[in-house]
């Protein structure tokens, strides 16, 4: 933690700390002594990982009751808070960090991760536009899907995700390695999302992901921009194309209060939206002249 200068980089290993501590919970595990000394933080391409290496103290249940989880939340806090002020005791971080209050964001990560992970939601197979708004609270909570999982039975659609903490560009590099799409990185985190979604949805969970990411951009993503009308085209980029009409879709999904397909989605889009938009404005030229002047 002395080593972390950048405070987002910083809140990034909390985050982590925190989907370790929520994982191990939904398993059933009482840690007992969580800290940031018997924690491992692994950077593994751009996404952080936190392991437990300090099993001393812990325990494994059927599961846990909210008394036991609150325990070990209380816990962690207290201990982190008393670690983070022997750092600046030692000089080794920024003496105008709050320990007290990195150890309240902890406790508040967690509640807000385990909430939107534990809770129980049910819906009808009609209404799968709910699970981009599932996602989207995770994603403003800070945290990416790592594993989506639906499942169907009798009583209706039950969902399940498992959260993951990445860096900087991850979206736009993983994006790229699977589809061949350069896309910006909020646009890469919203395609990525529908992949994943796609990849529940056709119960394609064991196979490779780079099997399924070729399905996707051939089933969802093609067919989507080659519905743009070739005298619309210069309105908006293809993945910025595409990621807004996922946003019309849920919009349209959640106003029919029925999953509204992609195709209607498309024209819907095309006819009401993307024809009132102007064109994309760039400068192309050799003559330096055309550029403006920025005075330092």
């Amino acid at each position: 933690f002395s080593q972390v200068s950048r405070q987002d980089t910083a809140q990034r290993l909390l985050d982590a700390l925190a989907v370790l501590l929520v994982r191990l919970h939904l398993e059933g595990f009482y840690w007992g002594d969580v800290s940031l000394s018997n924690t491992l933080f692994r950077r593994d391409a751009g996404a952080f990982a936190a392991y437990i290496v300090d099993v001393e103290t812990g325990s494994l249940y059927e599961t846990l009751t909210a008394g036991q989880r609150h325990y070990d939340l209380d816990l962690a806090r207290t201990n982190i808070i008393g670690e983070l002020m022997d750092l600046q005791a030692g000089d080794m971080i920024d003496p105008e960090v709050d320990p007290v209050e990195i150890g309240d964001d902890l406790v508040a990560r967690y509640e807000e991760l385990w909430e939107a992970l534990t809770s129980s939601e049910r819906f009808s197979a009609d209404e799968r536009w709910r699970v981009s708004a599932r996602i989207e609270r995770l994603n403003k909570l800070g945290f990416d899907v790592g594993e989506l999982e639906i499942t169907t039975d009798l009583d209706g659609t039950t969902l399940s995700i498992r959260p993951k903490v990445v860096d900087a560009g991850h979206h736009s590099r993983r994006l790229l390695r699977l589809t061949g799409i350069d896309a910006q990185e909020n646009q890469a985190r919203r395609l990525l999302n529908d992949l994943d979604q796609f990849r529940a949805d056709t119960e394609q969970q064991a196979e490779e992901e780079e099997f399924v990411a070729h399905e996707w951009l051939k089933d969802q993503y093609e067919p989507v921009v080659r519905a743009i009308p070739r005298s619309m085209r210069s309105k908006l980029e293809p993945p910025e194309f595409f990621h807004e009409v996922l946003e019309h879709k849920w919009f349209l999904s959640e106003q029919a209060g029925v999953d509204v397909s992609l195709d209607d989605t498309v024209r819907h889009y095309i006819l009401n939206e993307l024809i009132h938009r102007p064109d994309e404005k760039s400068l192309v030229t050799t003559e330096t002249s055309a550029l403006p002047i920025v005075e330092a």
